[in-house]
């Protein structure tokens, strides 16, 4: 097994994808816009389908685009990112904690894929756990 030492202290406790409500708190970063940057979508703040980045058309590099305010990069867009919750069309709790059977999961933030509109902190979209794309993934949380 190979040894990393330079990454041993940085090991930290992750507990797995966040809840939804966490992942939005994290992503919203206080602010009370649409995106942690503004209301609109503005130019080069994420990278979509018209987000006037130079990765519009693929995945970008994690840390490309500006920190919010918590220091998290790449919050909205990029790729849609998992959380542990189950999809509910309205919210009824289920946001708030992990799920390990559900039928679908919310993925949360949008895409290097999608369009602007889809690139805020509370849009949220489903999917079954099996599923694998190119536009999909995840962040772990800490403890």
């Amino acid at each position: 097994m190979p040894h990393y030492p330079d990454l041993a202290d940085k090991v930290v406790l992750v507990t797995g994808p966040a809840v939804a409500s966490e992942w939005e708190y994290a992503a919203r970063a206080g602010t009370g816009t649409s995106r942690y940057w503004s209301e609109g979508i503005g130019s080069n703040h994420a990278n979509c389908d018209g987000c006037g980045s130079r990765w519009d058309e693929q995945t970008a590099p994690v840390g490309s685009f500006s920190p919010n305010t918590f220091g998290l990069h790449d919050m909205l867009g990029n790729v849609s990112e998992w959380t542990c919750s189950q999809y509910k069309r309205s919210y009824d709790g289920s946001e708030k904690k992990c799920s390990v059977s559900a039928d679908k999961y919310s993925l949360r933030g949008g895409s290097w894929n999608g369009r602007p509109r889809y690139v805020r902190s509370a849009h949220r979209v489903n999917d079954v756990p099996d599923v694998r794309a190119n536009d999909l993934g995840f962040r772990l949380a800490r403890d």
